[in-house]
């Protein structure tokens, strides 16, 4: 399973979330999380989490992850580990931009934000 909560090459200039993703067909319920800032401007940062839900509507008062911040391009990795949350059946992805200093007001980032479901095997292998 392959989850691009925020599509490749997706410019971002506003807080915002993205569209809820069915996760009920995971046989792991565990994912890393890729970040991937190919472009920004200086004196801002993003920070992204992931949010579940067991309805696709109530999104609770907190994420599940919280991406570290970030400032510039490159690619930051987390595990997302779902199995002792079985309530949770769908999960969306929550941005955060601040921008300080002179120069233009809005921050901008462009980037991808991706879930890839880790196999069974893979757990299997780590924990040994």
């Amino acid at each position: 399973m392959k989850l691009n909560l925020i599509p490749p090459d997706t410019r971002l200039t506003a807080n915002g979330e993205g569209q809820p993703y069915e996760i009920a067909a995971s046989e792991t319920r565990t994912f890393l999380c890729s970040m991937f800032i190919e472009d920004q401007i200086e004196q801002e940062s993003v920070d992204i989490s992931v949010w579940g839900s067991a309805d696709g509507q109530n999104w609770g008062k907190l994420p599940l992850l919280k991406m570290p911040q970030r400032f510039y391009r490159g690619e930051t990795r987390q595990v997302l580990d779902l199995t002792l949350k079985p309530e949770v059946r769908f999960l969306r992805a929550k941005w955060d931009l601040a921008r300080w200093g002179r120069v233009a007001p809005h921050p901008m980032f462009v980037l991808g934000f991706h879930l890839t479901e880790i196999s069974a095997f893979a757990q299997t292998a780590a924990a040994q």
